[in-house]
């Protein structure tokens, strides 16, 4: 506590007091450290990020290197064991052919028992127009009920 708090005629009454001012440029002041540690604070918890990130991609590279050198090394041993597996198939490609010929099926030419009614032949399809084959004709427009037209001559079938 000040002087000037404890002797209220000391006090004074004006706003522009001098120490008025400097206890609130304290103030200010205790504020702006405040927030001046927390902004320390707050960095060195950023920096710490950094690091550990910068940690974390160089394992995560080196890891990738090391997936790409084992994949491009299985690419090569799968081409090498294609390679091998088409050298194989066409050394062994007249083995397997002679293998089916002397183990083929044959089979006596087809014979169709056609005694049996359902094996009969069936007649040619008719393939007439439907009243050429029923032999009615075309129909025509009725003006007069008491007469009949005469049905049309019928054309020569295709054969």
């Amino acid at each position: 506590m000040s002087i000037a708090n404890l002797i209220p005629a000391l006090k004074g009454s004006g706003s522009r007091r001098a120490v008025d001012e400097v206890e609130r440029l304290r103030e200010e002041s205790r504020k702006l450290l405040d927030r001046q540690l927390a902004a320390d604070d707050f960095f060195a918890l950023l920096m710490h990020d950094v690091v550990t990130t910068n940690a974390a991609l160089e394992q995560e590279q080196q890891l990738r290197g090391e997936a790409e050198e084992a994949a491009a090394q299985m690419r090569m041993e799968r081409d090498e064991w294609c390679e091998e597996a088409e050298r194989l198939a066409a050394e062994l490609a007249p083995y397997k052919a002679a293998e089916a010929n002397d183990n083929r099926v044959d089979v006596p030419p087809m014979h169709r028992d056609t005694e049996h009614p359902a094996d009969q032949a069936t007649t040619p399809i008719d393939v007439r127009p439907l009243w050429v084959a029923l032999g009615i004709g075309p129909t025509v427009a009725v003006t007069d009920p008491g007469h009949v037209p005469a049905p049309p001559a019928e054309p020569e079938p295709a054969t």
